[in-house]
């Protein structure tokens, strides 16, 4: 693969140093470039006929200036050396402007320099090459497929994302980088003696391209060919009793628990109260570094912008810090944070692990979450083998709503599919699941993960943080896993019907 030409036909390394250069005259004590290129489509498809079809192209460029220790930020559309002159004059202004109100100097933790670098996601078919018309016949199939097997309606989009990235800094840091990502999805309807219900494909959203669909990475002709007969039985199954069980949670629920309950608790500019407004700060505050123990003995997280097809994954992110791999939870201790170079530096930490991002060249880049995932057991157990050591028990698949307080420590979440787990068997649906917990509880119940056979890297597009909000691609990485005394709620009753 290589960065799109049309792309590099832009003007890059003079816009670069046209910015660079005018914020350096103006005496600044860091100053970054970006421009960048973000090409999306959406499609959407309502029983097989289409109904929405959008493509949108966000190209521009970005200045970030340090002067007298305040951050200075400014961005433009004008793709042209003396416009970014301008933008770094706006960002010094703003910058001028904002040191009457700022509390602390802003200093970053070093990185050294790495020249200039390229680097290329992977993945083997751009769908931006595929005609839409075939992408449309492809989710057409699928949904039709399904009516025919007695669904009564069936919602099927495609995500696809393209995004190039050019970043130079005044220490001498060029990288230009290009990734893709997709995410196809149906839901399936069924309607049946006045009742209805939803199930939707578990297949993640990944950092790959069109073969994506066309079986590399996930069998979606095997997941369509089970859906309607798992619709049904769910329809017809039973309401769940509320109580406490022991629970096998699949990978495809189990990242968003992941997600909610340690990615977003780990990120150490929400641990700190810098990130507060949008969803809450963190329980797993500095002092429980090292101290706490955040899971049992088998729970062992790491951060990771490097891993494959994770859609948080970047050779260098907007600080310019070479993305890396780094422990988060132990052997169930609590030992790392999510950084960036402002936050590293601010808490005399040696050096930033790679997670500044900024999802449009007219935003400023904030602490954002890595591929933030649970190891398997090196020759851990089969999800069945797992299931077979519960009497009395609940089997979670796919994931569905969620609830979390502003402290990431109070939850409750859902599913897409719920089967009762009989002396060691799947025994049939259930429906109206919801399990519930105290963060540090749930993880500490954690009695045995499956092996690599068993591992999936789920995810979103669509992470939210900051204000002005900004939302970002990120991957959580999980095996099967089993889990003691989860407290279960009947959801239909919890709302009160």
């Amino acid at each position: 693969m290589t960065i799109d030409p049309s792309f590099n036909a832009l003007p890059l390394r003079a816009l670069a140093d046209a910015a660079l250069t005018r914020a350096q005259e103006l005496g600044v004590e860091h100053v970054d470039f970006r421009l960048e290129r973000i090409r999306s489509q959406t499609l959407r498809l309502k029983d097989g006929a289409p109904e929405t079809a959008l493509d949108a192209d966000d190209i521009g460029l970005a200045v970030r200036v340090v002067k007298d220790g305040t951050w200075g930020f400014a961005s433009g559309i004008d793709l042209t050396t003396d416009a970014a002159a301008a933008v770094a004059e706006q960002a010094v202004a703003v910058a001028k402007v904002a040191k009457a109100i700022n509390r602390e100097a802003i200093e970053l933790a070093p990185e050294p320099s790495y020249g200039e670098r390229t680097w290329i996601s992977a993945y083997e078919i751009d769908p931006f090459t595929i005609p839409t018309s075939v992408k449309i016949d492809l989710l057409a199939d699928w949904s039709k497929r399904l009516l025919a097997a007695g669904v009564d309606h069936v919602d099927a989009s495609l995500l696809q994302v393209k995004e190039n990235k050019y970043f130079a800094s005044a220490n001498g840091t060029i990288t230009n980088q290009q990734r893709v990502r997709i995410h196809p999805q149906l839901t399936a309807v069924r309607i049946k003696d006045g009742a209805f219900d939803t199930m939707r494909t578990i297949a993640p959203p990944a950092g790959r391209g069109w073969e994506y669909v066309t079986g590399t990475g996930w069998d979606f002709d095997a997941e369509i060919e089970r859906i309607p007969g798992l619709l049904e039985e769910k329809l017809a199954a039973p309401s769940v009793e509320a109580g406490v069980y022991d629970v096998v949670v699949d990978p495809s629920n189990l990242w968003l628990t992941i997600h909610e309950s340690i990615g977003h608790a780990t990120e150490l500019d929400r641990a700190l109260g810098y990130e507060a407004a949008y969803a809450g700060t963190s329980f797993a505050t500095p002092d429980k570094l090292g101290t706490m123990q955040y899971g049992s003995k088998v729970l062992n997280i790491t951060g990771d912008r490097t891993v494959e097809h994770g859609l948080s994954t970047i050779g260098w992110d907007d600080d310019g810090v070479q993305t890396q791999k780094w422990d988060i939870v132990t052997e169930g201790l609590f030992t790392g944070y999510q950084t960036d170079r402002r936050i590293a530096h601010l808490t005399g930490q040696a050096r930033s692990n790679g997670c500044a991002f900024a999802d449009s060249p007219g935003n400023m880049p904030l602490q954002r979450m890595a591929n933030v995932s649970l190891a398997p057991a090196p020759d851990g157990p089969s999800t069945e083998e797992l299931i077979s050591r519960i009497d009395d028990g609940i089997y979670i698949v796919g994931d569905k709503s969620w609830s979390i307080d502003m402290q990431r420590y109070n939850f409750q979440f859902t599913g897409q599919r719920f089967f009762k787990i009989t002396n060691g068997r799947l025994d049939g649906q259930l429906r109206d699941v919801a399990y519930q917990a105290v963060t540090t509880d749930f993880w500490n119940s954690l009695e045995a993960v499956g092996g690599p056979q068993t591992y999936v890297l789920g995810g979103a597009f669509n992470c939210g943080k900051g204000q002005p909000g900004q939302v970002a691609p990120v991957s959580h990485g999980a095996p099967s896993a089993l889990f003691r005394g989860v407290n279960i709620l009947n959801a239909l009753k919890e709302a009160g019907k």
